[in-house]
């Protein structure tokens, strides 16, 4: 059930072109989680919010250029080191495209936040759903292990993660003792 929300102004692209933007921010973000982008619940269940800012400012000067902010939110699990990188920068190509400009030139003007909600936060349909019933709905039933197998990997990252904190804290308190 993956959500973007994305912030760009009204006049930053034509119709079309936003039309096409949209439609391939959905199936990057389908993919970036594990999915086909062709699956038609995947399709159903991943929705973008246009949020239209009335005014975009760097330095304190109104920017002269279109400005993007693209959160891509997934439940706790869904992403890795690797697949949050190709998701920003597969992002950042799909609104040079809609520019019809080069990566270089749009680059610096867009910027992606990939956000995870962590398990037993994510709410739809009145209910609590957690990744490993996500990935039971978008891949089938008998897929629900890989759900779980994902949640659990990445509670392995945020523990290691921690661990490698608390050993450093632990060494600098030592040498400053």
């Amino acid at each position: 059930m993956p959500m973007i929300d994305a912030l760009w102004p009204d006049d930053a692209l034509t119709p079309e072109a936003e039309a096409r933007l949209v439609k391939e921010l959905t199936d990057i973000l389908i993919k970036a989680e594990g999915y086909d982008a062709a699956n038609p619940i995947a399709q159903s269940v991943t929705v973008l919010h246009l949020h239209r800012p009335a005014a975009i400012f760097v330095a304190g000067e109104r920017s002269k250029a279109a400005r993007y902010r693209i959160i891509p939110s997934a439940p706790e699990g869904q992403y890795t080191a690797e697949s949050r990188s190709a998701l920003v920068k597969a992002v950042t190509e799909a609104v040079a495209r809609a520019e019809n400009r080069p990566f270089e030139e749009v680059a610096p003007r867009v910027w992606v936040f990939p956000t995870e909600i962590p398990d037993g936060t994510w709410g739809s349909r009145g209910a609590i759903w957690t990744l490993p019933d996500i990935h039971a709905i978008l891949a089938g039933e008998s897929e629900r292990s890989v759900g779980e197998d994902r949640l659990a990997r990445r509670r392995r990252e945020k523990a290691r993660i921690t661990l490698v904190a608390a050993v450093d804290a632990a060494s600098v308190a030592t040498s400053m003792s």
